[in-house]
């Protein structure tokens, strides 16, 4: 497995991100720790978790694998801002939760410092400067080495940024969004926002819950039993999404893979994306994933699946599509007519 750099940091990561959020629910401990095992034997280094996957189990059953490993070879990441208690300030991102959430993380995972903090959604309760300065001293007290943002707007994620860089505080170096075959929204504003500014991407959910697994085909009356997602089929049963997955099974019978492999590649080779988290429930199903790496898409399977992704744009992006820029001038404007 390849590594890549996060963004505009030093920090290396590798090409694909193993999600724990079946850690304790969708798999049981041993079942948790034989993925692990499976993900850094094929060369992963990068852990993504957070301290709501099943409060805070996620993060011990994480830990606990952590024990006598070369904690030093590993990126590992989390998240803040769930509501762990009833307690007034037992959630979000104001500074007494932030340090009180941080510690409880370092805690269930075993560790000294967390190597990406990511602020797990944008909370318009507190203000960016309380929740930036906080993570801020974070980052320079050791605990945490880098920052990470999750579920935010692009006019968000630019505050953020210019709010940081406008006061020297440690800035977002990684965003986490949704960003896939069937929701290419990412790609309005934040995909290029975060190449912009030099932020990496790891795009969670890349196979839509199951839809672009393969488990989903063309004229099937149901969802698959038990299948992950399920409870959108009454928004994704649409020509648009079969569109989608007709390609992704095109594609994948012509490569001899399979539709996993082709969703996540295409992700993979999409401009601007670091690694994207593949989460799993079973060594077997995480093997599969692992699939996508060391090949790569044609450039015509790429535009076949790229083209019949494509969906009509909303203003104002309808527009700016239609104008991407203009030439630079050559000389000074003298015309004012």
């Amino acid at each position: 497995m390849k590594q890549r750099f996060l963004g505009r940091t030093g920090l290396r990561v590798s090409e694909l991100c193993f999600g724990t959020m079946t850690f304790g629910s969708g798999a049981d401990e041993a079942t948790s720790h034989r993925m692990l095992d499976a993900f850094t034997e094929a060369g992963g280094t990068f852990i993504d978790t957070a301290d709501m996957y099943g409060r805070g189990v996620s993060e011990e059953i994480l830990g606990r694998w952590l024990k006598g490993r070369r904690r030093d070879e590993l990126v590992v990441a989390t998240k803040v801002f769930a509501t762990m208690s009833d307690a007034p300030n037992a959630g979000g991102l104001s500074r007494k939760h932030i340090v009180s959430a941080v510690e409880a993380s370092l805690r269930r995972l075993g560790t000294d410092h967390i190597d990406l903090y990511q602020t797990h959604v944008w909370d318009a309760t507190t203000p960016v400067e309380e929740t930036l300065s906080t993570l801020d001293t974070l980052v320079k007290a050791g605990k945490v080495r880098y920052l990470g943002a999750s579920n935010h707007s692009g006019a968000q994620l630019q505050k953020a940024l210019d709010v940081a860089r406008a006061r020297g505080w440690e800035p977002y170096s990684c965003l986490q969004p949704v960003y896939n075959l069937l929701a290419r929204q990412a790609e309005w504003e934040l995909v290029p926002l975060s190449a912009a500014e030099g932020v990496g991407v790891i795009p969670y959910s890349p196979l839509q819950g199951g839809w672009l697994s393969g488990k989903f085909r063309r004229g099937m009356a149901a969802p698959p039993e038990g299948a992950r997602g399920s409870g959108a089929w009454n928004d994704r049963n649409t020509e648009e999404t079969w569109r989608v997955v007709d390609a992704v099974l095109e594609v994948a019978e012509e490569a001899g893979r399979t539709a996993s492999q082709v969703a996540l590649r295409w992700l993979l080779q999409r401009p601007g994306v670091t690694a994207p988290i593949v989460g799993a429930r079973s060594v077997e199903q995480l093997t599969d994933n692992l699939g996508c790496v060391d090949w790569e898409l044609t450039p015509e399977q790429l535009q076949r699946l790229t083209s019949a992704s494509e969906r009509p744009l909303p203003p104002p992006y309808d527009v700016l599509a239609y104008y991407p820029g203009r030439e630079p001038r050559t000389g000074p404007r003298t015309d004012f007519s």
